[in-house]
């Protein structure tokens, strides 16, 4: 396993560490994202795609539109509305038109699903903080800063014309 997931230590040729360096943020990625998926199923029996839609819906306490929650998502119109129906059902989420517009729909957590979030969050948060528990402050900050610049840059190479 460690092999498969060492394979980044075996690039070579040209901009050897550049290609190193995104095959480890990759694998950094997936390593957490997997683990956080596992706990989120094993201790709340939810997916990533719900906790993710609910934490949306917590940072727009009066409602959000399905094409906002989408955009927000990076997923399609069809995917929220799936995502929706089910916590509906389990009363986590509820739905409404603005009188002003009744074409658009609107999502909001349900006192129910503000608990459940809440719980969510905060056993998340600790998850990320024990598996970032390695890093030291000084750590933490340095990669902060070095993140911060290649977004930037990707950013800006994605304005550039290829």
């Amino acid at each position: 396993m460690n092999d498969v997931l060492d394979l980044e230590a075996r690039s070579t040729g040209d901009h050897q560490g550049e290609l190193r360096l995104w095959l480890r943020l990759l694998t950094c990625s997936t390593l957490v994202e997997r683990e956080v998926r596992r706990r989120l199923r094993v201790q709340f029996n939810v997916t990533l795609p719900r906790f993710d839609l609910m934490a949306q819906l917590e940072r727009s306490p009066d409602g959000i539109t399905l094409g906002e929650l989408s955009q927000r998502m990076m997923v399609s119109n069809g995917n929220i509305t799936g995502l929706v129906r089910l916590l509906g059902e389990h009363g986590l989420v509820a739905t409404f038109t603005d009188p002003a517009d009744r074409r658009a729909t609107y999502v909001r957590l349900t006192t129910s699903g503000r608990a459940n979030f809440a719980a969510m969050a905060a056993a998340h948060a600790g998850w990320v903080a024990e598996l970032f528990a390695d890093l030291d402050a000084d750590a933490t900050a340095r990669l902060m800063d070095g993140l911060g610049r290649l977004k930037r840059s990707v950013m800006q190479g994605d304005r550039a014309d290829v």
